[in-house]
């Protein structure tokens, strides 16, 4: 490593949040995170106490560090209000913010194939997705005085610190290993024929660290994707594979369950992209296959 960066963490003790401390410890970075105090916090970090929820206790938190540093990670930024906080208490705090936004920012109906950045159309029905693509308009529109920002769009985040699954009704369900085990049935929404492409989390951290003091990622917005597309049937089918069964997947109506499920339209489509600008700008491209990610993910829930 050329560098060794002052990195703030807004999390730290989260999945992703975690994660990234953890890798960004393991480099040889000083790292600062922010959490309540809840969780237990990755090993070599220095602590924050505070509450981005209590806005003045948040910002008297950071401000009385005195620090500047040169990153700072947004990964639980999810409501208009974060963003404006983020530019508030860290645009003369930091040279260089990056946050995880979402791939559901894209309108489900009007996707490419595969898609990329160019694509405008964008979700505003008060979703999760409509909510982060909000989130971006203030970064887009807000005085950021000296500070960059990077704007990261990931599909789904799978690895050790989290559940497993990536589909209705089976995302992120903490039973999924107790269900296949046991020979109980997946119920997948269309049975699990979406294309997508799951990112395995520490190649997330890797290249959102790879992000810092590349010029090429200011005020620049990626689509952040693991290296294999596949059915999401073959993400559950996998799994079994490790655990030595078969995956059961019966087929839920797509139509049927966006009846009473109308924000779940994003999940319902194919997520396949275009990652050719994230290669120009030369940030560490993620390459754990699925195969070993998800076998990585089931031995750390085992």
């Amino acid at each position: 490593m050329n560098s060794k960066y002052k990195i703030l963490i807004i999390g730290g003790s989260g999945f992703l949040s975690g994660t990234l401390a953890k890798l960004a410890v393991s480099l040889g970075h000083d790292v600062w995170i922010t959490t309540r105090g809840k969780k237990q916090i990755p090993e070599g970090v220095n602590l924050i106490t505070a509450d981005r929820h209590d806005k003045p206790a948040f910002k008297n938190a950071v401000e009385e560090t005195g620090i500047h540093w040169d990153a700072v990670f947004d990964c639980i930024c999810f409501h208009p209000d974060d963003a404006k906080q983020d530019i508030e208490v860290f645009k003369n705090r930091t040279n260089h913010l990056i946050w995880i936004s979402t791939d559901f920012v894209y309108n489900p109906q009007k996707r490419w194939f595969p898609q990329n950045e160019q694509n405008l159309h964008f979700l505003t029905d008060g979703s999760y997705g409509a909510l982060k693509r909000l989130c971006e308009l203030e970064f887009m529109s807000n005085d950021l005085g000296q500070m960059v920002v990077t704007t990261l769009r990931p599909a789904h985040i799978y690895g050790p610190g989290s559940y497993l699954g990536c589909l209705p009704q089976h995302s992120r369900d903490p039973e999924l290993i107790f269900k296949i085990i046991n020979d109980q049935p997946l119920c997948l929404v269309g049975g699990g024929h979406f294309l997508q492409q799951p990112i395995f989390a520490n190649d997330l951290a890797e290249l959102m660290i790879s992000c810092i003091g590349n010029e090429k990622t200011y005020n620049e917005i990626f689509c952040v994707m693991g290296p294999d597309i596949i059915e999401s049937r073959k993400y559950y089918q996998i799994i079994a594979s490790y655990l030595g069964k078969h995956a059961h997947i019966t087929e839920i109506s797509i139509h049927e369950f966006l009846e009473s499920n109308h924000d779940s339209g994003s999940f319902l489509c194919h997520r396949i992209y275009d990652l050719s600008k994230l290669k120009m700008a030369g940030l560490k491209i993620p390459s754990t296959s699925i195969y070993e990610g998800l076998e990585k993910h089931v031995k750390s829930l085992l």
